[in-house]
């Protein structure tokens, strides 16, 4: 828990608004860094109250940047919520490139440590030798689960699991929406992490196996099998035959030594609460400076939490080709909320509004973070992987299984999740969940994997070097809290019409 005399958090001088960090009543007086704050409202854990006058139609700021604009007058002490504060989110917007000078934010990490991996034929290295069934339509993930069950039996020193990852999709699917089902799944295919791979197809499916292979560079097909239903006798023997043949295989591989260079980190957050701006996500964004530095990969996902917060990652293109990609990847996001009718701001959920999140853009804000202050090198649309070392961008929504999965289909190995709420959820890849609040990390120990909340009582540095143990040691070996609970399953953005 914090200090208990450091009841608010304000991040900068001028911000409109602190944070408590404990719960507070009506009459209390907050000590902060520059002023004290007699209070009128009592205030949850989380959320927010003015620290100075804030009137009616003015931006109020958070992060040193607008939250939303204030919908009438608000006191010193009182409460700022959503009962007094609006978004000023509107839909697509005009952006203009500014030459300038990029300059690479250096913040050194006290160690480089590596790790132990399974470096690939291609000079990727995975931190997971597993075996993954993928089907090409959802009429044979039940098969596809059977044979993973089936599959335990092969776990051995060089199979480090079996595992299925069923969906509903693959048919009565058209034209973009099929090619991002094909895609997501033959992306998937090429995570460094699976050591073998066993495609299964029903055989007149709209998404034929064919289709998916012709979207694998024939390199990486070594390492992977596939068997069509419709055309064996008894496909259950023909997948037994194709995952022991993939075991037999991977016998061959081992960890060995390697730089955390080789390391491709996700960054990640779901059911945030206002102290995920303060703690996880920050500290998460450290660790993404920490693999780039060091000439690793970090991607940063989940497109609409940019909205209001666009232009911190904007100033920080490594070129204008990169500006004018994120520009259009936000617009054209965007775009598909307004073509169905819906307005772009309604990301916070229920949890995030309980959690004190009051507007997209105070979550956006605190979501960027995430990335870090590495310069983005890249910007990949949805079901492509990413190949450049630095932060990249990628196309994929907020939600939590589909977003993962993205970041899995672009080739991370490891994804960072932080929340402020808690889920059990994991994606294919190690999913370690990092809570904002040491209440979190106390009452779910078999959900969280690291409890960002001794940044408040430990200070950044030693929370970075801490997580940066656990990351190792999980890319190493050690199961996140999703393997060890068996929660591993993927989300396919289905964005067109079913037939």
């Amino acid at each position: 828990m914090p200090d208990p005399e450091i009841m608010a958090l304000q991040v900068a001088s001028d911000d409109d608004v602190a944070v408590a960090l404990t719960p507070l009543v009506p009459g209390q007086v907050v000590v902060l860094a520059d002023c004290q704050v007699t209070l009128v409202d009592a205030i949850a854990p989380g959320h927010k109250f003015a620290v100075h006058d804030i009137t009616a139609g003015s931006a109020v700021r958070r992060y040193r940047a607008p939250i939303g604009v204030a919908t009438r007058d608000i006191g010193v002490g009182q409460h700022v919520h959503s009962h007094n504060v609006k978004t000023a989110l509107r839909g697509e917007l005009a952006y203009h490139y500014v030459v300038k000078p990029v300059e690479t934010v250096e913040r050194p990490v006290d160690t480089q440590p590596g790790f132990m991996g399974y470096v690939r034929q291609d000079g990727s290295v995975g931190i997971r030798n597993e075996i993954w069934i993928l089907p090409s339509v959802g009429c044979v993930g039940r098969l596809g689960e059977r044979l993973a069950r089936w599959g335990e039996g092969l776990v051995s020193d060089h199979v480090d699991g079996v595992h299925a990852f069923n969906h509903p999709f693959g048919c009565s699917q058209l034209g973009h929406d099929l090619e991002g089902t094909s895609a997501i799944l033959a992306a998937l295919a090429q995570n460094p992490n699976a050591g073998g791979v066993l495609i299964l197809g029903l055989g007149c499916e709209s998404n034929q196996l064919d289709l998916i292979l012709t979207r694998i560079p024939r390199e990486m097909r070594a390492r992977i099998r596939t068997v069509r239903a419709q055309s064996e006798q008894d496909e259950f023997a023909a997948g037994k035959a194709a995952l022991e043949a993939l075991a037999e295989r991977m016998a061959q591989d081992v960890r060995q030594p390697v730089p955390l260079s080789a390391l491709r980190l996700g960054v990640k957050c779901g059911g945030s609460d206002a102290m995920s701006g303060l703690t996880a996500n920050p500290l998460i964004g450290r660790m993404a400076d920490a693999v780039t530095q060091a000439g690793g990969t970090a991607v940063l996902t989940e497109i609409p939490e940019m909205f209001g917060a666009e232009q911190l990652l904007l100033v920080r293109a490594e070129n204008e080709a990169v500006f004018h990609r994120l520009t259009r990847v936000v617009n054209r996001f965007k775009r598909y909320f307004l073509d169905h009718g819906e307005p772009v701001s309604e990301n916070p959920s229920p949890g995030n509004i309980a959690g004190g999140i009051t507007t997209l853009e105070e979550k956006s804000l605190g979501a960027v973070q995430k990335g870090g202050l590495s310069n983005v090198v890249d910007v990949i649309d949805y079901g492509h992987i990413a190949t450049r070392t630095g932060l990249t961008i990628l196309e994929a929504p907020g939600n939590d299984a589909v977003s993962t999965t993205a970041l899995a289909a672009a080739g991370v190995t490891l994804t960072l999740f932080s929340t402020g709420r808690g889920t059990p959820l994991g994606s294919p890849v190690p999913t370690m969940k990092i809570a904002s609040n040491s209440a979190l990390a106390a009452a779910k120990p078999g959900w969280i994997d690291f409890d960002a909340g001794m940044v408040l009582t430990h200070g950044m540095d030693a929370a970075a070097s801490a997580l940066l143990d656990r990351i190792i040691a999980v890319a190493s070996g050690e199961p996140a809290c999703n393997e060890r609970n068996d929660e591993r399953s993927i989300g396919i953005w289905k964005r067109g019409v079913t037939l």
